[in-house]
């Protein structure tokens, strides 16, 4: 299981790194919170204050075909919300 999906990176997420030094990550809906945080740590070698996580539903999505109206919904995802010890801060691209 790939605990770490990828970083959220939306003016949101942005602002919220400026201002308070968290940082959001799509992350395994199957992931507990030592488990986030473990990988986090080890990944990324930085102290974790704070953790917090949310399950984002996903949007009803529709469109106009020739068939007629197709509508679904965009599938939901945990994101993971992490607030680092003063001092630190987290490279995303460092680990490409």
């Amino acid at each position: 299981m790939e605990i770490l999906q990828k970083p959220i990176l939306t003016e949101k997420a942005s602002a919220l790194t400026e201002k308070a030094n968290r940082f959001t990550f799509r992350v395994d809906h199957r992931a507990n919170k030592l488990q986030i945080k473990s990988a986090i740590e080890k990944m990324y070698g930085v102290n974790i204050v704070a953790l917090n996580t949310m399950v984002v539903v996903g949007k009803m999505k529709s469109r106009n075909t020739k068939g007629g109206i197709v509508s679904g919904r965009s599938p939901k995802y945990k994101k993971a919300i992490v607030t680092l010890k003063d001092g630190e801060t987290i490279d995303y691209y460092a680990n490409i």
